[in-house]
């Protein structure tokens, strides 16, 4: 490690929390209490001689699940300022408090922006902080307990809002399209087409991708879902391992079901060293870039995601490095298409003997929310603290592959008198989309969603015109059922009518 400047922003301390429902020592926290305890963790982790707490200048909380749209509310309650309660139980008052916008990718994109504001000297320590208690929500609701979460703090707030734009698209919801799993399933879909593959060889892939991922998780302390599982099994249809949206079967998408925190402190150098903290724990952020995709039903090709493949190739490009000299990855895992996105273009195969996630991955380790790559991040620094030199690359997603941002961290010294964050222009190649009734569509991708409500069809194909257009398959018509679950409706041609909800109905002509 070579000298660096006194304003050069450094990764001092990470901390997670986690607790399983009904195990030893479950104590049922809060939301509060445990992105408390991972930042009481990330402060313990600096080994500082001085208050890390009282440095914090700036926190800034990710928005958990259930704060993250409008129409929503945690049904325990919360707090009105969640980053000031994360304070408040490390004895900490940042003159910044601030609520992230709802968006995976988004913690990664903090790390970035707040060490852009240490470089220019706006800031001298920041933490940022997420937590979700999901689990315990539903287990203390199935024994009809309502615990008080309310909590009133006073201060300052720098509320981002929701920032759902370019997320939701009415005409996808309208269709029964309503969340990540069937528009995930979608894109997937997409990409089987554009493969020549059926629904249980693609199921398979998805198997082989994932196998490794359960492996670490189950050596991870704070995996929700700690237990291997062969490709064969996480593939084969089950009571058990049920469809919720061809070609997903339930093991293989995203574990919203957790308890689990991360916080991430980082400071100036300058800072670290009054603080006390040893250089063995700083850890350099080499290059954060964040992207934004077109909405789902623009994209020229619905499988594919090139925000997230600028995003890596730009960090790479800033840090000076290839993808082979990343020592650690962990790339986003909601779902296989963003990993499979990575490993198309980069040419990596779901065996690499770096692995694809440090942490297990969001449908084993845990979907933590917007908070999940927060989790990642704390995994990549432990590992480039102990492999001296060595770099690691974390890809965060959010949305429905709609946001992404890529974070590169070493114990090598980061030059920070050269631009290491950027924001990437959106694509401007958006297909056109129709707006007015059809009588014919042909399908591009699709999937069948399954819900409490039965099973919605959902299509996204062009109509005449030549413009994309969403509708779902009439499967109470035995030929169009027929081949929609079959798994092979690509190509097919729709004749399609208006129901009394206006929802768009087609049937195999």
């Amino acid at each position: 490690m070579t000298e660096a400047p006194d304003n050069t922003p450094v990764v001092i301390g990470v901390g997670q929390y986690s607790e399983r429902v009904g195990e030893p020592g479950y104590e049922a926290l809060s939301y509060m209490d445990l992105g408390g305890r991972a930042l009481a963790e990330a402060i313990s982790d600096c080994a500082a001689e001085g208050s890390v707490a009282q440095a914090i200048d700036t926190l800034a909380a990710i928005r958990a699940f259930e704060m993250s749209r409008p129409d929503r509310a945690p049904p325990f309650g919360g707090s009105n300022n969640v980053p000031r309660s994360f304070a408040k139980r490390v004895g900490a008052d940042p003159e910044r408090a601030i609520l992230s916008t709802t968006g995976g990718q988004y913690n990664q994109k903090l790390v970035g922006e707040f060490a852009q504001d240490i470089a220019e000297g706006r800031s001298e320590c920041a933490a940022i902080v997420g937590s979700e208690a999901i689990s315990t929500v539903l287990a203390l609701s199935a024994k009809g307990e309502k615990p008080d979460w309310l909590e009133e703090v006073e201060g300052s707030l720098e509320d981002r809002g929701y920032g759902l734009e370019g997320m939701l698209e009415p005409a996808l919801f309208a269709h029964g399209a309503t969340g990540a799993i069937p528009l995930y399933a979608i894109a997937e879909n997409a990409r089987r087409a554009n493969l020549g593959k059926g629904l249980e060889e693609y199921r398979r892939d998805i198997g082989e991708l994932f196998e490794p991922f359960t492996k670490v998780a189950a050596a991870n302390p704070h995996a929700a879902a700690p237990k291997e599982r062969s490709a064969e099994e996480l593939a084969t249809i089950t009571e058990r391992n049920r469809i919720v949206a061809e070609p997903y079967p339930r093991m293989t998408v995203a574990r919203d079901q957790v308890n689990q925190a991360a916080a991430i402190i980082i400071a100036s150098t300058a800072k670290a060293r009054e603080l006390g903290v040893p250089e063995e724990k700083w850890v350099h952020i080499h290059a954060v870039t964040s992207a934004v995709e077109l909405e789902l039903s623009a994209r020229p090709d619905l499988s594919a995601n090139p925000a997230s493949i600028a995003s890596v190739e730009r960090a790479l490009g800033i840090a000076g490095k290839s993808m082979d000299e990343m020592a650690y990855l962990d790339f986003y895992s909601c779902f296989a298409i963003p990993v499979f996105n990575q490993c198309d273009h980069f040419g990596l195969s779901p065996d690499d003997p770096r692995g694809l996630t440090l942490t297990g991955g969001l449908p084993f380790f845990g979907g933590a929310g917007n908070n999940y790559s927060a989790h990642a991040i704390c995994e990549a620094v432990e590992r480039v603290r102990a492999d001296l030199g060595s770099f690691a690359l974390v890809g965060a997603n959010g949305g429905w592959m709609s946001k992404y941002a890529t974070g590169i961290y070493s114990t090598q010294t980061a030059d920070w008198s050269q631009q290491r964050v950027a924001e990437l222009p959106k694509a401007d190649d958006a297909v056109v989309r129709g707006a007015a009734p059809f009588d014919s569509a042909t399908i591009e991708s699709y999937t069948i969603n399954h819900t409490k409500k039965g099973r919605d069809a959902v299509f996204i194909g062009r109509n005449d015109a030549g413009e994309r257009v969403v509708g779902n398959a009439d499967l109470s018509h035995e030929l169009t059922r027929k081949i929609f679950e079959g798994g092979e409706p690509f190509g097919a041609r729709l004749s399609v009518k208006r129901d009394d909800r206006g929802r768009n109905i087609g049937q195999v002509a």
